[in-house]
């Protein structure tokens, strides 16, 4: 295994990581809600009354916050080398095994762990040995 050490930036992704847990933690603080995106999308889809607007916001801030980055400083680069149906196919899996699992890894691993939530340690622990043997099988069984 070797390290990209060009690509490597431990100090924006301790600023982001931060700003996660800062973010969830005020979520949670002054709306009462935990910040998993999964259920926030999924309440779009099946749009209880009185809730919507907050969520549209929240979704809206997702994707206006690196527009704005973008006009502040470079995004990294990024490279994608899997095929267009392997990326919808896994991102429809993700879909469905977040909500199958209630929730995805936002919701249980920064906001469920940090409630000391049993359930979010299961799933925690589940999605990252999935990963895992995802990685492995990929690059080291069928490479």
């Amino acid at each position: 295994m070797t390290l990209d050490w060009q690509h490597f930036t431990p100090w924006t992704s301790l600023a982001g990581g931060i700003l996660i847990g800062l973010a969830a933690a005020g979520f949670a603080l002054f709306n009462g809600r935990i910040a998993g995106i999964s259920g926030i999308v999924g309440g779009l889809l099946r749009p209880v009354s009185g809730q919507t607007s907050w969520r549209v916001a929240f979704v809206a801030g997702l994707v206006i916050a690196p527009l704005l980055w973008r006009s502040l400083a470079a995004l990294p680069p990024i490279e994608i080398t899997a095929s267009s149906w392997l990326i919808v196919l896994a991102g429809l899996l993700v879909g469905i095994g977040t909500r199958y699992g209630a929730g995805c890894t936002s919701g249980h691993g920064v906001c469920g762990l940090s409630r000391l939530s049993g359930r979010s340690l299961a799933a925690t622990l589940t999605f990252m040995a999935f990963g895992f043997a995802t990685v492995f099988i990929l690059r080291h069984v069928l490479a």
